[in-house]
Formats: C-alpha cells, structure tokens, sequence
C-alpha cells in the first residue's frame, strides 16, 4: 500500500546541507511554528451531544472509489465506508486475519484452488438515492462479485487489479472480452444469495489478505451505475461509517446506524492487558461499535499543522510526533517516554513500521536501466550501484527520522518474518570512494553522466529532501546542474508520474498490505510493471520465476528460502536504494480510548475508537503517571 514518504527535520544543523537551509528554506517552515494550513484545521462547531473523533492523515486521498484505493489514506476512508470480508485484528499483534463481512472462515478445496465464502445475512447498504425509494437494500454476495469485477474493467481505471491479475479462473478473459457484467466469471461467482466461490488458477496463500483491502471492498451496482465517476466522492457503502462531506482539507463521517450489532470481544481481538490495558480499550468490551457518532479526518501535510491543531485539545485528537518536537516531548526515545508534563496529558505508543521507504530506479529509462547496447546497460547498473554507494542512509536517519528508524538492506522489512538479519550491510553503507571508483572504472565523467530529474510533490520539506539526495551524488562527482528537481502540485499528480513511467528515480514508502514478504517483493516482479504496483519496471525473468514458484507455497522454510534469493536479485542488480523502516510514535488525548494503528490495521481501528466526556481519562487510575 503506498504511502508518502515523510519529511521530518529532526534537528537543524543536524548536517551541512541541512544547516545552510536552515538559513534560508527552514525560516519558511519547518524549523519553526505552524504555517498557513493551520487555519485551514479550524475547528467544524461542536454540536452539543455528538459524540465527536477526529483523527488526523498526511495525505489527502484523490478518491474514495474502491477501485482507487491505492494508498493507506484512500484506504482509512474507504474502509470506514465500505465493507469487506475480511479484516485484521483490532489489538493482535503480530497482524492477524479475521472474518469481517464473511460469515466464518471459508471451505477450502483440498487442492488449494477452490473457496467457498459464506457472506453474513442482514446486512444492508446505507440509504442513498441510488436505490429505490432512496432505502438502501441488503449486501448479497453477488455485490462482491460485481466488486471485484470492476477491478477488471477498464473504465473505472482501477488501481488493484495486480493482487487478482492470472489468479481468478476466466476474470481476465472476461477483461479482454470487453468487461461485460452480466456475462459470468467462471471462477468469481455467487452460488447461492449468500454464498461466493471463487476458483483458482493456482494456489493463492495470500488470497484472503486481499479481501481485507480497501479494493475489495463492497460496492452496490445501482451506486456505481448512479453515481458513475462521482462515486469516488460519493461513497455508498455497509461500513460502520457513512460519508456526509469530503474535500482535499477532511472527510466528515456519521455513524451508520444500520451497521450491524457485533459486540466486541477483546480476547477474540487478540487483546493483551500486560501491553495495552493502558489505552483503556477494556470499556468497549461487549459493546457494539462504532461508539462515535461523527468521525472526521483531517488532511494536512504539515507536521506543525497538526501538531498546533492537537495540543489545542479540541480539535484533532490523534498525530504522530513530528521530529522538531521529540527533544521537548520525550523524556526517553528508548522506550519511548513522555515527559511528565505531557505524560498527564497524553497517551502514547509506538513501534516499528510495517513498511519502509526506499527509491527504484526506473528501469524504463535507457540513460539509467535497460539499453539495447550491451555495454551501455552494464555501465548503467555500474551507474545505479554508484548512487546506492553514494546514499547515506544513516544521515537520513538521524535527520528525518529521529534516529530511531531501522537501516536495512534490500526489500524485505523487518517486521515480516522472512527478514534475513544477517545479510550484507554493504548496500546501505555509504562509501563515496567506492561510488567515485565504480564511475571511474565504467568511464562515467561530468561530462557524460546523464541528466537525472527527480520527483517530489511541492512543498519546503520535499524541497529539502531533494537537496540532500543532490549534495550525495555532488560528493561522488555528479554536476549539480545535472540533478534537477521536478515539483508536482499534488501527491496523486506525482503518484500518476509514477504510474506512467515518467520519472527515472521513484522515491515512496510502501506500507504492508498483509504481513507476508511477498507484498514488497511483488513490488520488483515483472508483469506488475507500469501502471501496476512495479514502479521501477524491474524484469528480471530468473526473479519473475522464483516468484513465481514462491507464489503457490505456503509459509515455511523453503519459501523464505527464495524469498531471500529474490532479495539477493534486487540488491545484486542495485534495482533500488533500500531501505528504511521508520519508527512510528503516536501521540492522543487522554480522554479517547483507542490504540491507534496506521500499518496493516490501518482504518480497521477508527470503528473501535470511543470518546469520554472531556477532563475524563481511558488510563486507568492505577496507570497513572505520578504527580
């Protein structure tokens, strides 16, 4: 799932560059105070008696289609809107799968190929105009089917198509036979009013970790019909939340008061009173949710915007701890601790990212990846393995990411546990010597290294990012001329840069979509290259097979064994500059009783957020800080 990389300036003067723009770029924001957008947070009146939670992204999402749900804040709205059949635990950690829309778990043919999905009887869609006499009607399982198809049509211009393409049996001859929806799928079908069976072409272990993604998620016919292209702000859904307004600065829910009654079971959750009893969740214990009745989230790319808002106390109610701010909060990084003065104010947790940042190269370009002339493509990877060699990641570390974030090489992340803690640091060990001896040695000069452009979406912070990647490659000989920053209004303008394969450098963070290696290596595989999930257009067919055969299997030794082959590939090939987990640190008021989650969890969590009346606390008394 993608997510935008974050820019957290820990320190200024943390290194030279930074120094310098201090001086100059920083006096415009991040080093200092709120800016502009604070305004833009003011506050929507309290209505007297509306049980209010206001939760806060980075991100504004371009669209709340399914189809379009293409990252983590797409993903929190839609899931708040929509329904699927699968979710993850509220409190389980490690992630763990459940049934949601699904009544139970699936039969599962023995050969691995066919399910058989039971979906919950009494659910209902929220009233809309769309449906007759505005009187929304029940979720059948023929409604899946139709959801999942329009992953498949071309119109809709979906995003998710990747986690289903060559895996349903006939779903994409039914693509290339003109995406008709009243011809049948013969491996994606209702059986019965209840009842989904979809057949495989070869085993998925991952296949239920997919109906747990915002792209999945249940969508009625009359709406998508109704509503057409406006559907993307225009959610009719079965999910504990309804939308009544959104825009690029907040999307506005009310509760849904048809969602159905399923009181929570903290156990069932995965719930562990030695870690979490803290966030006061026991309250909801046997209660139905959503327990709010207005959510609201807002959109602000600005760590200073949302930090003011938060400690304003009645505005947003949940941030992550912007960097400037870490030395005056934290009386402790490890473990994070809160100062006393903030520790009586606040909750708080953290843990490592279920995801990482890193930057692909974009194999598309001739001047960068692949080249007709043999010669030309070795002296690229040379070129590629120079860059990595110039990246420094522990300066990045220490001034975006408070220092506390992990360093580590290729593209399995730490939290998955395919993770291979032994392997080589050599890829993520800055060593300019080696870079300049690398371009030496392959007759790469100032005069004929080529031009790299490097995309960012606009603003100070993205600016800032760019000039420390600049002064890296000026220390291996890069002319500055020759690395030129190209701004795009919007992350989505800069996301659809990507999709079209117009940027040679792709620098994102990917958050998990399940906890499995696969879903990061599936970011290198060849067939998923542009617009699919394959940014960095890497084909590799000795990869692709190895994937390929890991694809089928089930968790166990001999699959981290080829997971970690295809890690090896992608370092060997110096494919991209990998990669850094961040550590998340969130911070919330007191008074709601919640254990946020933005990793595979994601907005699962808002359905189990209550408030309590202002000046009360989740904390339990006997938790409470001294003083």
């Amino acid at each position: 799932m993608l997510s935008a990389s974050r820019w957290r300036p820990a320190h200024c003067g943390d290194a030279r560059w930074l120094a310098v723009l201090c001086a100059g770029l920083l006096a415009l924001a991040g080093c200092r105070g709120p800016t502009g957008q604070e305004a833009a947070r003011a506050s929507p009146e309290p209505d007297a008696g509306i049980k209010t939670f206001r939760h806060s992204l980075d991100q504004a999402p371009s669209s709340l289609d399914p189809v379009q749900a293409a990252n983590v804040y797409a993903n929190h709205v839609v899931l708040n809107a929509y329904d699927t059949l699968f979710a993850y635990k509220y409190l389980a950690r490690p992630y763990q799968l459940k049934p949601n829309l699904a009544d139970g778990w699936p039969e599962i043919s023995p050969d691995l190929l066919r399910y058989r999905i039971r979906i919950k009887r009494g659910v209902f869609f929220q009233d809309d105009a769309a449906f007759p006499a505005g009187k929304g009607r029940e979720l059948v399982a023929e409604d899946f089917v139709y959801s999942l198809k329009r992953q498949f049509d071309p119109k809709n211009r979906p995003q998710g198509a990747w986690f289903w393409q060559g895996r349903i049996v006939g779903l994409d001859d039914w693509k290339a036979a003109g995406s008709d929806y009243d011809r049948e799928v013969p491996g994606l079908r209702a059986v019965d009013r209840y009842t989904v069976e979809v057949r495989l072409v070869r085993p998925y272990p991952q296949l239920l970790d997919t109906f747990a993604q915002g792209f999945s998620a249940v969508v009625p016919r009359e709406a998508a019909e109704h509503y057409g292209r406006e559907l993307g702000t225009h959610p009719v859904g079965s999910g504990p939340f309804r939308v009544v307004s959104y825009d690029s600065s907040r999307v506005v829910f009310e509760r849904n008061r048809r969602f159905r009654q399923e009181p929570v079971d903290l156990q069932a959750e995965g719930y562990d009173p030695a870690t979490q009893r803290y966030t006061g969740v026991e309250r909801i214990q046997g209660r139905s949710p959503p327990f709010v009745d207005r959510l609201i989230i807002d959109f602000a790319d600005d760590d200073a915007s949302r930090w003011n808002s938060f400690i304003k106390g009645n505005e947003i109610q949940v941030t992550g701890l912007p960097a400037e701010k870490v030395d005056e909060v934290l009386e402790s990084r490890d473990p994070v601790r809160l100062k006393p003065e903030f520790a009586r104010k606040y909750q708080v947790a953290s843990g490592l990212e279920a995801g990482f940042v890193f930057q692909a190269f974009n194999f598309d370009f001739p001047e960068f990846g692949y080249n007709p002339d043999p010669v030309r493509e070795r002296r690229n990877k040379a070129l590629r393995c120079a860059i990595i060699k110039a990246f420094d990641w522990e300066a990045r570390n220490r001034s975006w990411y408070f220092g506390l974030a992990t360093i580590f090489p290729g593209i399995i992340v730490p939290v998955v546990p395919e993770f291979d803690p032994q392997l080589s640091r050599s890829s993520v060990t800055r060593d300019v010597a080696g870079a300049r001896r690398l371009l030496q040695e392959n007759g790469w000069t100032a005069e004929t290294l080529p031009v790299l452009v490097y995309g960012q979406s606009a603003g100070v912070k993205q600016r800032m990012f760019f000039e420390q990647f600049r002064a890296e490659l000026m220390d291996i000989g890069w002319p500055q001329e020759k690395v030129v920053l190209k701004q795009y209004a919007t992350f989505g303008d800069l996301g659809r840069a990507w999709k079209e394969s117009r940027l040679p450098i792709v620098s994102k963070g990917w958050g998990l979509d399940y906890p499995d290696a696969e879903n990061t290596l599936q970011l290198f595989y060849g067939p998923n290259g542009s617009p699919g999930s394959n940014d960095a257009n890497y084909r590799n067919p000795a990869y692709d097979r190895l994937y390929e055969q890991a694809a089928v299997m089930l968790s166990s030794p001999e699959r981290t064994a080829l997971y970690r082959r295809m890690n090896q590939m992608v370092i060997d090939d110096c494919a991209a500059i990998t990669g850094l987990s961040r550590k998340r640190i969130y911070l919330w008021h007191k008074n709601v009783v919640a254990l946020p989650d933005r990793e595979i969890v994601g907005g699962f969590f808002l359905r189990y957020v209550d408030v309590l009346p202002e000046g009360e606390s989740a904390r339990p008394p006997d938790l409470e800080p001294a003083g």
